[in-house]
């Protein structure tokens, strides 16, 4: 059955299925919820159950999609007639007035059909198979959007409804907009919208007002890790590392598992905290060189890596050891903890996050991971004041 391949959210699943079974399916639904955690997988499912030829039928489900029907299969692999879904992609052309869908455009779309938690958006990866983020502003434009809006406009092919998947729409240009709002105010009987988004607030107030919100949550640890081990492979022992650093998301799992770097990026991390304890530039410089071939958005990653080893010993010193997201490396943080009496782990914690912030304002990242090496040592002394660099009025 499709809802099977959505991860937890039983209470979500629980208000579509409840409206695929009375027949009362709202016009146009946002399904809004941490990146990973189920909207898009939910939303594609709940287009595949809108479609199902057996639902309802005596000897189909009446809450769900079969899942071996004609139209079923079509909608699985997201090329039925009736089912349009359409993603935020980059600008690739200066023709205003272009339809300019990148060349692999089809490729990631089937990429989410056979994995609707795959890292395919074009936000997260810049190129299918690869590592780096765009570094382009990804959006759905005025052109592809009126597109959207044409096809919705027809009446059913196959099914007894049309459907479209709106993903990402807390995305949509200002321009873009007015076409999906005519589809808003003027919904036709026989039409249902599904639009998903992570940040609510971004979505345009005038949509908002017009949808039925299905809220999503993070995933708990133990159902990325038994997805991990069920639909990726990943062994138990790896895989309950892995759950505990996707923070909720099964598509962050995913990436996390596929990076075949992220080892040594996770024992890089760890050197860097325990260089930065010494103090020793001439220990601390080639562990920051090393960070720094990572590039900018990598380096984004790498950091969270070094934050996550900073809750873990948050996380040891109060006691909390069964939630620790290293449970691999957890002889390791006690006796780091032991060792740190003294430790400033708030201010630790304090000023990643602002070396953070520094090279998302494009800041040298030699520089800062070098300011940061010695607030962390700073901190990890007990003489912190949690500031990654002092002001410049300081005393």
């Amino acid at each position: 059955m499709p809802w099977s391949r959505v991860l937890g959210q039983d209470r979500a699943i629980d208000t579509l299925s409840h409206a695929l079974e009375s027949e009362r399916v709202a016009g146009t639904y946002l399904f809004h919820g941490p990146s990973g955690s189920g909207p898009r997988a939910a939303a594609l499912a709940f287009g595949q159950a809108l479609l199902c030829e057996r639902r309802g039928t005596p000897t189909g489900p009446a809450g769900d999609a079969c899942g071996s029907c004609l139209a079923c299969t079509k909608s699985a692999r997201l090329i039925h007639p009736d089912l349009h879904v359409t993603l935020p992609f980059p600008k690739t052309s200066k023709q205003a007035d272009k339809d300019d869908r990148p060349s692999d455009y089809s490729d990631r779309m089937a990429a989410l059909a056979a994995e609707p938690y795959a890292s395919a958006d074009y936000r997260q990866r810049a190129a299918l198979g690869s590592d780096g983020a765009s570094n382009k502003q990804v959006a759905h434009r005025r052109i592809p959007m009126e597109a959207f809006r044409r096809e919705m406009s027809f009446v059913p092919v196959e099914g007894r409804y049309v459907v479209g998947v709106l993903l990402e729409a807390d995305r949509i240009r200002t321009e873009a907009a007015n076409a999906l709002l005519k589809l808003l105010e003027e919904p036709e009987a026989r039409v249902v919208l599904i639009l998903t988004a992570e940040r609510v607030e971004n979505v345009l107030p005038t949509i908002l007002s017009r949808c039925q919100r299905v809220r999503f949550d993070p995933l708990a640890p133990d159902v990325l890790e038994a997805a991990l081990v069920a639909r990726a492979g990943v062994p138990a022992t790896e895989a309950a590392v892995v759950a505990r650093m996707a923070d909720g998301s099964f598509t962050k799992a995913l990436e996390v598992w596929g990076s075949e770097s992220m080892q040594a990026h996770r024992a890089l991390a760890v050197q860097f905290v325990r260089e930065a304890y010494t103090g020793r530039p001439d220990r601390i410089a080639p562990v920051v060189q090393s960070a720094q071939k990572l590039g900018r958005e990598s380096l984004k990653g790498w950091l969270d890596l070094v934050s996550i080893w900073i809750r873990d010993l948050v996380l040891v010193r109060a006691g909390a050891v069964a939630a620790v997201v290293n449970v691999d490396q957890t002889e390791a943080v006690q006796k780091f903890v032991a060792a740190l009496p003294k430790a400033d782990l708030e201010a630790m914690a304090s000023v990643v996050a602002q070396a953070v912030d520094a090279i998302e304002g494009n800041a040298h990242a030699g520089l800062v991971l070098t300011a940061l090496a010695f607030a962390l040592r700073d901190a990890m002394h007990g003489v912190s004041d949690g500031l990654l660099v002092a002001p410049l009025d300081a005393a």
